[in-house]
């Protein structure tokens, strides 16, 4: 299981997939937070460094998955 360097604190569990292994799952929202925080970011630049940089950033099977807190009832 790979981590992303720098964003323990948003570490919400492990997701799990039928046929793969198991991910390390972190709170989207909460690794913006950590960078606006932590490196002084913009909320616009955080996410654009997020969406490039972590999330771009595809290692192989063990890559860990970011979660948006959402209401599903709302897409129902």
């Amino acid at each position: 299981m790979y981590k992303a360097d720098g964003f323990d604190e948003a570490i919400i569990g492990y997701c799990r997939i039928c046929g793969r292994e198991d991910v390390l799952a972190y709170d989207y929202w909460k690794c913006i937070d950590i960078l606006k925080e932590r490196d002084g970011m913009s909320a616009e630049d955080a996410i654009e460094f997020m969406e490039f940089n972590v999330i771009g950033a595809y290692v192989g099977k063990l890559t860990p998955a970011f979660i948006y807190e959402t209401d599903v009832s709302d897409d129902l």
